[in-house]
């Protein structure tokens, strides 16, 4: 019986040792993993912006008065010239126009008049420089299609080209705008003796500088107003733009002439749109938490066709996505799986069921993705989110996800 109490003894113990061993084995760490990818990549600036029209005029009382209601809505068409309003002379019968206000009003008119001179002296200059680049850019255009000249230059002229007719529209805008300041300029003139006397008084029509569509009615009862009130705000609804609040270090980054997405605007498609202008001077501006940040505002011009926006209005909320870097076979990996080695970058790649670390060239990042210059081949598979259980030759347990 001795023997099978041995037997016993010695059973109890293998089974001990095989739990012991089995306990202190090796075990394998559960990760994720993603393959090293070579797919289209972009970095981008986000910041939400909104919507304005290019060009907005508000027109004002030119005199003080008693302001007829006007009937005019939000939306409604409006030609050059139509009438907006009459002024009636205030209930103490006062004139509508004394020596005092119809010299001031005829120095008005010579102001605006020097003004539009001014401008319209602005436009042959203008069209001349796009003549110059015109042609400047027909001869560059031969040259690189030719093969004789480099991309550099023709795109330079073309940028140069395209600045000159930027600066033309600006100037003819200029003009127009001169001209209708001139026009309500006039109007504080010419209408004390254009409109004949009436029992009420002299009436002062308030007529509209420009065609458009009503923005706002700022003034739509009757009552009396003072010189310089708001009345109504007209603007071309359909001549929109983006205007964008972004930080001072990411205004550096973003050029004119720079691809615009611009998402969750409320269509079912991202817009495009490209950047106009990068002011030069900013702004501080208190954040939700309370920081004070140097922003700069960065205007956008929408280049999506218009009926793709058409129940887009002035001040509608955009998001948009400025392109800085973009190219079509990039190289690269999650962004998680990058992790700061020796003063430079690593990734830990599964190798069979092990994990080896191996440092990387990191080029772009767009916080999502990161882009490999070197250390890494496609088809590779590299441990996403890599934690302090990580490290070399860990035994690992792998689970493949998207690399998006």
């Amino acid at each position: 019986m001795r023997w099978k109490r041995w037997l016993g003894i010695i059973g109890v113990c293998l089974v001990v040792a095989l739990l012991v061993a089995y306990g202190f084995r090796e075990q394998p760490v559960a990760v994720e993993v993603a393959a090293v990818t070579s797919a289209p990549l972009r970095v981008t600036i986000e910041e939400e912006g909104k919507t304005r029209v290019t060009d907005r005029f508000l027109v004002s009382a030119p005199v003080a008065g008693f302001a007829r209601r006007i009937d005019l809505e939000v939306d409604d068409p409006v030609k050059r010239g139509q009438l907006i309003v009459l002024l009636e002379p205030q209930a103490q019968r006062s004139p509508v126009l004394d020596a005092r206000s119809r010299a001031e009003a005829e120095a008005r008119v010579r102001q605006a008049e020097a003004a539009l001179a001014e401008s319209v002296s602005r436009v042959p200059s203008a069209r001349a420089d796009v003549t110059y680049w015109e042609a400047q850019f027909s001869r560059v255009e031969k040259l690189q299609h030719s093969g004789d000249l480099a991309r550099e230059v023709y795109d330079k002229a073309l940028a140069d080209k395209q600045r000159a007719e930027a600066a033309l529209v600006s100037a003819e805008r200029a003009v127009a705008v001169a001209r209708a300041e001139l026009d309500a300029a006039r109007v504080a003139v010419t209408q004390p003796a254009t409109v004949a006397l009436r029992p009420t008084g002299d009436l002062a029509p308030v007529n509209a500088p420009v065609a458009g569509r009503v923005l706002r009615v700022l003034h739509k009862s009757e009552g009396p107003v003072n010189a310089g009130d708001p009345l109504v705000e007209l603007a071309n609804a359909r001549s929109l733009e983006i205007e964008v609040e972004v930080l001072s270090a990411d205004a550096v980054r973003i050029a004119p002439g720079a691809e615009v997405v611009l998402e969750r605007w409320g269509g079912e498609a991202p817009l495009e749109g490209t950047v106009r202008t990068v002011e030069p001077t900013a702004f501080t501006k208190v954040s939700a938490l309370g920081v004070e940040e140097q922003r700069v505002r960065v205007i956008a011009a929408i280049t999506s066709p218009e009926e793709e926006w058409l129940r887009l209005g002035d001040g509608y909320r955009v998001e948009a996505s400025f392109v800085v870097w973009k190219a079509t076979d990039v190289l690269q990996v999650p962004e998680s799986a990058i992790f700061r080695y020796q003063g430079g970058w690593a990734v830990f790649v599964k190798d069979g069921d092990r994990a080896r670390r191996r440092e990387v060239k990191v080029g772009q990042r767009n916080g999502l993705a990161a882009q490999i210059l070197d250390g890494l081949k496609a088809g590779e598979q590299v441990i996403r989110h890599p934690d302090d259980t990580i490290e070399e030759n860990t035994l690992l347990e792998a689970r493949e996800v998207s690399a998006a």
